[in-house]
């Protein structure tokens, strides 16, 4: 039986390549600790012809000689490699005595790590696959590695050898609240949702923290155990996050401190100048890099261009260090002691809504409009002295235009007469400088629904609640 949770998409994509009747080159990317390696362990039942994980900070010659004690183990008899080129010689030579008719798998973690300073391990790789694993049709080389931008540029967007040679590409993404919900499940937590939704806006959907989680303690109890304890994982795992994953990642840093300030989002010069980078080619480079490995994402604004397209920083546990870990290190108690204080319901307001722009497929599912093409983007009036603006605009090609109002609460929210005539002033915004023929669907998304008054029923078309994210 598998372990898996969730990550149906994906496995369709392994299942596939495995049916496939020619050779596959599969590279999985992504951020750290989103559970890559466990994915192919699981997927394949641990069971390799050949299975290489690269050493951290070793040599070529180090590579190597793990490369030979691997392949040692298959009871081959052979002699050291001298060069890469000499080591896939050696694969090649073993593979070619497996004489069933199957997919032969090779499986390659951290690869990064084996491309070493004039190793010549790219070259190597390219005359492996493209002389020899293109001429069969039993092979399914799979490849991972936490270096996000090795991964993209050496392989996803290598323009040499290797161009266009990956054949699957598979960007894991953090788990949804839905399969964060079957994560904990499984491991004997009792949470509700509420609670459940409270550790996603810290840490977010990644495998390696919810495993953290004590079962017996709440979420508050969670938070401070493993973000305010000395020496817990998430008080120190920021110091080698982005390191691990970027080269020069200093700037990649820079960025994600600058979008942490701008909840809002900005642009790309306004990112050059908060986070003091050079413009051109690298920043879009840093861009490019922490977008696919799910730090940052892009939100086009309502009826903008695409030199308009906003940059927010969409990874929770990085939100969450830099705003609340890294000026309270090792202050036991802090988050249990200041649970719904100012700071913290700005925060969870703020949180919740990127909860929302994350989770748009179950949004959609929730108003009956999966089925029908639409966008979703944000809007923010030009023209306004109070500077209007939604949170979520999903304009649809049935000509209706939801504009999705998103509040967290501990209860059911309660529309006041000053935040309906707020809500009106916005339609009446948007409709006059949008000049959308559309019809308006003024749609809530809260955590527990709305409470039922004479402003709900006349203003509010939609609603929706936390417990439809987690469907």
């Amino acid at each position: 039986m598998s372990n898996i949770i969730g990550r149906k998409h994906e496995q369709k994509r392994l299942q596939k390549v495995i049916g496939s009747s020619k050779s596959e080159f599969v590279a999985i990317y992504g951020r750290r600790r989103v559970g890559k390696t466990f994915l192919i362990r699981e997927f394949f039942k641990y069971t390799f012809d050949f299975q290489l994980t690269g050493l951290a900070n070793a040599t070529t010659k180090q590579q190597l000689n793990n490369f030979y004690i691997v392949l040692r183990r298959k009871n081959v008899s052979i002699e050291k490699p001298s060069n890469w080129i000499e080591a896939f010689q050696l694969l090649i030579d073993y593979i070619t005595t497996i004489k069933e008719k199957r997919k032969k798998i090779i499986f390659i973690d951290e690869l990064p790590w084996l491309d070493t300073p004039k190793s010549d391990f790219v070259m190597a790789l390219e005359h492996f696959w493209n002389s020899w694993a293109t001429n069969r049709k039993d092979i399914v080389l799979v490849t991972c590695g936490s270096a996000a931008s090795w991964m993209i540029n050496m392989l996803i967007n290598n323009r040499g050898g290797l161009h266009n040679r990956v054949t699957a590409r598979i960007r894991l993404e953090p788990f949804t609240l839905s399969e964060t919900e079957l994560m904990l499940q499984d491991r004997h937590h009792v949470l509700d949702r509420y609670q459940i939704l409270q550790i996603y806006m810290v840490m977010g959907g990644i495998p390696y923290y919810l495993e953290a989680l004590s079962p017996e303690k709440s979420a508050a109890q969670n938070i401070d155990e493993l973000c305010f304890k000395k020496g817990a994982l998430l008080a120190t795992e920021f110091d080698n996050l982005f390191p691990s994953l970027f080269r020069n990642s200093e700037k990649h840093e820079a960025v994600v401190y600058a979008l942490s300030a701008k909840t809002n989002g900005l642009t790309r010069n306004e990112i050059i100048k908060a986070a003091k980078i050079p413009s051109g080619g690298s920043t879009t480079k840093i861009l490019l890099e922490l977008e696919e490995s799910g730090f940052i994402s892009k939100v086009k604004p309502f009826n903008k261009k695409k030199k308009d397209m906003l940059f927010r920083l969409s990874d929770f546990y990085s939100n969450f260090y830099i705003r609340f870990i890294q000026n309270k290190k090792y202050d036991e108690g802090n988050w249990t002691n200041n649970i719904d204080n100012p700071a913290q319901r700005a925060w969870s307001g703020y949180v919740f809504e990127q909860i929302c722009l994350s989770h748009i497929k179950q949004i959609k599912r929730a108003l009956g409009i999966n089925g029908i093409l639409s966008s979703a983007s944000s809007w923010k009036s030009t023209q306004s002295k109070k500077g209007s603006q939604i949170d979520i605009v999903i304009d649809r090609r049935d000509q209706i235009v939801n504009l999705v109002e998103v509040k967290f609460s501990i209860s059911s929210y309660t529309i006041t007469k000053a935040y309906a005539d707020n809500l009106r002033n916005k339609v009446s915004s948007f409709k006059e400088e949008t000049k959308t023929r559309k019809t308006i669907f003024l749609t809530m998304i809260t955590t527990f629904g709305l409470k039922k008054n004479m402003y709900s029923s006349s203003l509010i078309q939609n609603i929706i609640t936390m417990d439809d994210l987690f469907n």
